[in-house]
C-alpha cells in the first residue's frame, strides 16, 4: 500500500497494484482508503453534480473533518449555489473546510481581454481560464485528489482506474465511483436522503456553467448537454497530458 509519508511520485507499479486491489471494493470502502493514506493531503472536487454530493455524504460519515473545493468559475447557475447551501447546511460544514476557488479573471475582466462570449469563440481557453488555472492552484497544495467521474459517463473516461496518476496536475487521483451506473448514484441519493441539485429534475444530468450547459432528454447521451455549440466534450479537468 501507498504510504502517506512519501512525498515522491508512486510508481506505477504501486498505484496499478492499489487500483486493482479495490476493483469490486465499495466506493465507500476506496474512499475510506484514500482518507486513511492521504489524510489532511488530499481533497474531494465538489460541482455539486449528483456523483460529488454522493461522495461527500460518504466522505463525511467517514471523516467529518475532510476537505473539499469546488470551481466558481463566475458562470455557474443558481441551482448550483443553492445546493452548495444545503450541503454547507446539511453536513455543517465550516469555512475551512470547503475551499471557494475563482478564476484569475472575473467575467468582465475576461471580456475586456479576451472579448464578449469567449466560450462561443474558444471554449478550451474559456475553461482554461476559469476552471483549469484555478484547479492547478488549489491541487499543488495536496498528495492526492477524489472525483466523481465514472466509466460510463463517455468514450474519454471508459478506462478510468480506481486510483491512478494523475500527469496534468500532478498527484494521485482516486475515482472511487468509477464502476458505478448512474441509476446506483441515484438509488443512493435517494436512499440517504442527500441534497442535490434540482436541475437533475428538469433534465440536466451534467451540470456545468450557464452558457455551456442545455438540458438533454431522455435516451440521449447525458453528456449531450454540454458544449453544444462546439465538437468539445471535456472541459480539461480530466483530460490525460500536460
Amino acid at each position: 500500500m501507498l504510504s502517506p509519508s512519501v512525498n515522491t511520485q508512486p510508481s506505477p507499479d504501486e498505484l496499478a497494484k492499489l487500483s486493482q486491489s479495490l476493483e469490486g471494493q465499495a466506493p465507500s470502502q476506496i474512499l475510506e482508503t484514500a482518507l486513511a493514506q492521504y489524510g489532511p493531503r488530499i481533497i474531494l472536487a465538489c460541482s455539486f453534480g449528483a456523483e460529488d454530493v454522493v461522495l461527500v455524504d460518504m466522505m463525511m460519515q467517514i471523516n467529518p473533518r475532510s476537505m473539499l473545493f469546488y470551481l466558481d468559475t463566475g458562470f455557474l447557475f443558481p441551482e448550483t449555489y443553492a445546493v452548495r447551501d444545503r450541503i454547507i447546511k446539511h453536513y455543517q460544514l465550516s469555512d475551512e473546510q470547503i475551499i471557494r476557488m475563482t478564476p484569475a479573471l472575473n467575467p468582465a475582466e475576461q471580456a475586456a481581454q479576451h472579448g464578449e462570449g469567449l466560450w462561443l469563440r474558444n471554449p478550451d481557453q474559456c475553461c482554461e481560464i476559469r476552471k483549469i488555472e484555478p484547479l492547478r492552484r488549489i491541487l499543488k497544495d495536496y498528495a492526492a485528489w477524489i472525483t466523481g467521474i465514472r466509466r460510463d459517463q463517455s468514450p474519454t473516461r471508459a478506462n478510468a482506474g480506481l486510483v491512478e496518476w494523475d500527469a496534468k496536475f500532478g498527484l494521485v487521483k482516486f475515482n472511487p465511483l468509477a464502476t458505478w451506473s448512474w441509476d446506483q448514484v441515484w438509488e443512493y441519493i435517494r436512499t440517504h436522503q442527500v441534497p442535490y441539485n434540482e436541475l437533475h429534475d428538469r433534465h440536466f444530468p451534467s451540470i456545468g456553467c450557464t452558457h455551456c450547459t442545455a438540458p438533454v432528454m431522455p435516451g440521449e447521451d447525458p453528456r449531450s448537454g454540454r458544449w453544444q455549440q462546439s465538437a468539445k466534450t471535456e472541459c480539461g479537468l480530466h483530460r490525460s497530458g500536460s
